[in-house]
C-alpha cells in the first residue's frame, strides 16, 4: 500500500516522508525494514527511533522527529493495531457443517454457520448468525448465543450459559464450568451444587484455557468489551464490569465486584466478597485481600497504594544496611 493510502485510512499525518512510499507490513521497531511502519509507544524505546530501519515510526504528536520519518498520532499504539489489520486477513470459513459434527435437531442455528469437525452442539442450544465453531468444540444443552460468535477449537460452552453478540472463545476456554464450593461434612467435603449460570454479554473475548465458572446460586457476569487473558479464573458469583482486562493468570475468588475500566495486571490475586471500584489498576502479582476504591492503583501483599509500595521497596532493598547502622547504635548505646 502507498504510505498516503495507510494515512488516510488510519486518519494520521506524515512528517518527513512522502506519501508515495511503498509499504509492505508493519514490524517491531528493531526488526522492521525499510518498506515497513513501526511504533513507539513507550518513551523508553525512544532512542531506538535514531537506529531503526523502518519506511516511518508511528509516534505521538509530541514526539520530538529530529528530521526522522514519522506518522503523528494521538494513540501511537492503537493505530499500529489498526495498521496490522490493513496487511494481515485473517482465514475466511466458509458456512458448512463438516460431516462429523453432532448437533441435535431441537438446536438452533442461524444462517451462515462454519460448523468444524467433532464439534457437538446439544438440545436446545440457540445460536445466532455468522458463528464460527471449529473443531471439537462442545456447547451444552440449553446455552443460548448471539450472532457472529467465534469459539476456537476445544472451546466449551456449559449448560445453559448465556452469550451474547460478537463474543470469542480462543482454544481450551470453559464458560460456565462447576464452581469451586464445597461445605465441610464431618472429615469430608460436600459438594455444593452449582445452580447458576454464566452470563458474557456482547463483544467479550475469553482467551486460551482461561474458566469463567457458573455461579452456586444467581449468575457470574461479565460485562460489555471485556478482555480476559490465557489462564485466567474467575470464581462463580463473580461480576465483572464493562472495558476490564484481567491479564495472565490474574485470580478471582468467588463473588468478587470488579468495576468498570478496571486493569488486573497479571497474576493478580483477589479475595472474595469484595469490591474492586470503577477504574482501578492492580500491578503484577498483587494480592487483594481488600475492597479497592474507584481509580486508584495497587501493588504488594496485602494490596496498598502503589507509589507507597515503590517506596517500601525501596527501603526493604535497603534492609541490611540499615540493619548494620542500627547494631552499630545499639552497640553504642551499650
Amino acid at each position: 500500500m502507498k504510505l498516503s493510502d495507510i494515512a488516510s485510512a488510519l486518519a494520521v499525518t506524515l512528517e518527513n516522508v512522502s506519501g508515495d512510499l511503498d509499504i509492505t507490513g508493519v514490524s517491531g521497531i528493531e526488526e522492521a525494514g525499510p518498506s515497513q511502519l513501526t511504533f513507539i509507544a513507550n518513551p523508553k524505546y525512544a532512542s531506538a527511533a535514531r537506529t531503526t530501519q523502518a519506511a516511518a515510526v508511528i509516534v505521538a504528536p509530541d514526539f520530538p522527529a529530529d528530521g526522522r520519518p514519522v506518522v503523528r498520532s494521538s494513540n501511537p499504539y492503537l493505530t499500529f493495531a489498526r495498521a496490522l489489520e490493513l496487511f494481515y486477513q485473517p482465514p475466511a470459513y466458509a458456512p458448512g457443517i463438516h460431516p462429523t459434527a453432532v448437533i441435535h435437531p431441537s438446536a438452533k442455528i442461524g444462517a451462515g454457520a462454519h460448523i468444524g469437525p467433532y464439534v457437538t452442539v446439544d438440545e436446545n442450544v440457540v445460536i445466532g448468525e455468522g458463528c464460527v465453531l471449529l473443531a471439537h468444540v462442545v456447547i451444552y444443552r440449553g446455552a443460548t448465543i448471539g450472532n457472529n460468535f467465534f469459539a476456537h477449537a476445544h472451546a466449551i460452552v456449559r449448560e445453559y450459559c448465556r452469550l451474547g453478540d460478537g463474543v470469542v472463545l480462543q482454544n481450551g476456554v470453559i464458560i460456565g464450568a462447576d464452581g469451586f464450593g464445597f461445605a465441610r461434612d464431618g472429615a469430608r467435603w460436600h459438594k455444593i451444587v452449582q445452580s447458576g449460570v454464566t452470563v458474557l454479554e456482547d463483544n467479550v473475548e475469553v482467551q486460551a484455557n482461561a474458566c469463567v465458572d457458573r455461579a452456586s446460586i444467581g449468575e457470574t457476569h461479565i460485562a460489555n468489551g471485556v478482555r480476559i487473558d490465557n489462564l485466567v479464573q474467575v470464581g462463580h458469583g463473580c461480576t465483572v464490569g464493562a472495558n476490564t482486562m484481567l491479564c495472565s493468570q490474574a485470580g478471582l475468588a468467588g463473588s468478587t465486584k470488579v468495576g468498570k475500566d478496571v486493569i488486573l495486571a497479571g497474576q493478580v490475586g483477589a479475595a472474595g466478597h469484595l469490591t474492586i471500584g470503577d477504574g482501578a489498576i492492580a500491578t503484577a502479582q498483587t494480592g487483594i485481600p481488600h475492597d479497592v476504591a474507584p481509580n486508584t492503583m495497587v501493588s504488594g501483599y496485602p494490596a496498598i497504594e502503589n507509589k507507597q509500595w515503590l517506596r517500601a521497596v525501596a527501603v526493604f532493598n535497603r534492609l541490611p544496611e540499615i540493619a548494620k547502622i542500627l547494631r552499630r547504635l545499639e552497640r553504642g548505646k551499650e
